[in-house]
């Protein structure tokens, strides 16, 4: 289920990232499902972006050390 994230001024993908999923790393993530916002960098406040479930990562993508083996 997506839900939304309303910007604060100054906001930019990766701590977005970091506050709705916690890791900056998925902000590529949040450029996927937000196409027509990828040429902001830095965003002004009430700015509205779609903020999906992560997928679930199957245990084949996972490292050893997290796949439990």
């Amino acid at each position: 289920m997506a839900l939304d994230y309303t910007t604060k001024s100054g906001d930019t993908w990766d701590l977005i990232a970091l506050n709705v999923y916690g890791s900056e790393l998925k902000a590529d993530w949040l450029m996927q499902n937000n196409p027509e916002l990828i040429h902001i960098v830095r965003f002004d406040s009430g700015t509205v972006l779609s903020t999906p479930e992560l997928p679930e990562e199957k245990s084949g993508d996972l490292p050893p050390w997290k796949a439990g083996a």
